[in-house]
């Protein structure tokens, strides 16, 4: 696919690492959009490099990094030629804050360049890289780093990204940029900012870099039209993303009302007005459901670009989840005993968060209870001022003496440790002082009851993802042919 072409499918940014490089290569190899998750993309590095780099893939990327000092570095102090012990504990790692140590830039840096490249390569489709925009400070030099890599595209969502298109396009001039922080506990009028210079980080050896196209994730029209309007710089288009979903989802519009199961209940005001869409003049992509032919082509119907599709790609060959809880939970579809809820408490972030149900992963009560609380990663802590005026950091799912002692108020029960969970989800989860190792919590979208419909044989526990975008287009290409889908 050239640059200026536009996919119909635009395969979910899935984090953490489920939509790894080998997953967005396969999409892109299709002539759709191929998407990596930047989410925790430097800890993702070191624990393949502390794995021994099967394949060689990582230490081929860094090969290709335009500061081979840099890259030299980060080998050095992390790979493994055998790969750790099993049951040895991955090296901790030192939190990030607003003033990132050399170090820890050079890591988010060469890891969001890292995973691009190797999207990237042998091929000239296009790659997009999703970050969550409540996770703000690694966001700058990540953004910098896959830059550096040549993607095509970024998508965010989380949050309201009004800052990232002008920060793109400073990047690309070689510019210093900053971001504003959100700040707990801080008075009105006061500011915080992360901030990262290219110019200061590579020394004066800056490369140009071309600007990717922007692609914010939004849950309404009203705030597709406030970010076209007062965002920094140029939007692209939109992921209009419904309630469906996997991963996190946005609030319901208004005053929150739950079902017998505890999950927020979304109604009319949540349903997306296509037309006020349309009336923006920029494409835009249908997400949450629209895993089948008939779904893609009805988004196409209503005047979308597309779709974008997670659910049916988090669980095919190429994605980054265990091929053990692949095959269970297509197993399980089979079998009708999939259950997917809209948790309200899970995430830290404080959206709803979907998890899917199994037995021995921390969906499941009994097992949640019993892990000991611990915030090694941090993906999810917020900053908060302290009376002294700095700040600080915490999450409502760390230890809750920890927590409170921080100043903080907000509920604590059912709040599960996302980032390890997710890590755990990719086989790089990690292992205690006691031997213990992090469970995995499984997100989806109600769309995964509907997995079978790309396997090829009532005993088949598998398929790829060349075989999604076969299946998800191939009522586009009988509508092109006149023939009835």
């Amino acid at each position: 696919m050239n640059q200026g072409s536009q996919p119909i499918i635009i395969q979910g940014g899935m984090g953490v690492a489920v939509s790894a490089w080998q997953l967005a290569k396969a999409v892109s190899r299709t002539g759709q959009l191929g998407v990596v998750a930047g989410t925790a993309i430097d800890t993702v590095l070191i624990r393949r490099l502390q794995s021994g780099d099967p394949g060689g893939h990582i230490r081929r990327a860094l090969s290709e990094f335009p500061l081979p000092e840099m890259a030299k570095r980060i080998v050095n102090r992390y790979f493994l030629p055998n790969g750790k012990a099993k049951d040895a504990p991955y090296p901790s790692i030192t939190l990030l804050t607003e003033a990132p140590t050399q170090a820890q830039l050079e890591l988010i840096v060469v890891a969001n360049f890292t995973e691009v490249f190797l999207a990237k390569e042998d091929h000239d489709g296009l790659v997009g890289i999703n970050y969550l925009e409540k996770v703000q400070l690694p966001t700058l030099p990540s953004l910098f780093g896959a830059m550096l890599a040549g993607v095509d595209y970024v998508l965010m969502g989380a949050g309201i990204p009004t800052a990232i298109p002008g920060i793109i396009d400073r990047l690309c001039e070689g510019k210093s940029v900053e971001l504003p922080l959100k700040v707990e506990d801080a008075d009105r009028d006061e500011r915080f900012f992360a901030k990262f210079d290219p110019n200061e980080f590579t020394e004066g050896q800056i490369p140009w870099l071309r600007r990717p196209k922007f692609l914010p994730i939004v849950a309404s029209a009203t705030l597709a039209t406030m970010l076209k309007r007062k965002s920094s710089g140029a939007v692209d288009g939109f992921v209009v993303e419904g309630p469906t979903a996997g991963g996190h989802n946005a609030p319901p519009r208004g005053k929150t009302q739950y079902n017998d199961r505890g999950e927020p209940i979304y109604g009319r005001r949540d349903i997306v007005d296509l037309q006020a869409m349309q009336a923006l003049g920029l494409p835009f992509w249908l997400a949450g459901s629209y895993g089948s032919p008939e779904q893609v082509t009805h988004a196409l119907d209503a005047g979308a670009a597309g779709v974008q599709v997670g659910t049916a790609f988090a669980f095919c060959d190429e994605s980054g989840i265990e091929a053990d809880i692949r095959h269970e939970v297509i197993q399980s579809c089979k079998e009708g005993t999939l259950d997917v809820r809209t948790d309200p408490l899970a995430s830290p972030a404080a959206f709803p968060f979907k998890v899917l149900s199994l037995l021995g992963s921390l969906s499941d009560s009994m097992t949640y209870q019993l892990r000991k609380r611990r915030c090694d990663l941090g993906f999810l802590r917020q900053a908060f001022k302290r009376a002294d005026g700095t700040l600080g950091w915490r999450c409502p799912a760390e230890p809750v003496a920890s927590y409170v002692k921080k100043g903080g108020t907000e509920g604590t029960d059912g709040r599960k440790c996302i980032c390890n969970g997710l890590m755990a989800n990719i086989g790089l989860g990690q292992v205690d002082r006691d031997g213990q190792h992090e469970l995995p919590l499984i997100t989806c979208g109600d769309d995964v009851k509907n997995l079978l419909q790309f396997l090829k044989s009532p005993d088949a526990l598998s398929y790829s993802a060349r075989e999604v975008v076969s299946y998800l287009l191939s009522c586009v290409a009988k509508k092109t042919s006149a023939a009835p889908c």
